[in-house]
């Protein structure tokens, strides 16, 4: 098993529905810390702040109750202005030949 996902469009909307309403896995159920906090991915490291994508300005909704566009776009991030995951991933596809998008829960219990 690779825990690489599946690809395509059928694909991603179905990981993009899955779980929504759970908890992060990385999370201890009894303190609510992250407990891969200091290695967490990038997904985990901008989750919340207003991020810029082809479907435009996303935010976490919990975040942002009440606030106005203007006040939302002030606090835009730029997720990765260095472009330092493609390189991660290119470095990780050389060494390992492994390629594709998985979920923290795999890398939890890799």
């Amino acid at each position: 098993m690779s825990g690489v996902l599946d690809g395509g469009e059928d694909a991603e909307q179905r990981f993009a529905d899955f779980a929504n309403d759970e908890p992060c896995p990385a999370l201890d159920p009894t303190t609510g810390n992250c407990e891969l906090y200091e290695s967490r991915p990038m997904t985990c490291r901008v989750f919340g702040p207003p991020i810029q994508s082809e479907d435009g300005l996303g935010i976490c909704e919990l975040c942002f109750q009440g606030a106005s566009d203007k006040e939302i776009a002030a606090c835009e991030m730029k997720a990765d202005p260095d472009n330092m995951e493609s390189v991660l991933l290119e470095e990780l596809e050389k060494r390992t030949g492994a390629r594709g998008n998985t979920i923290i829960a795999y890398c939890l219990a890799s």
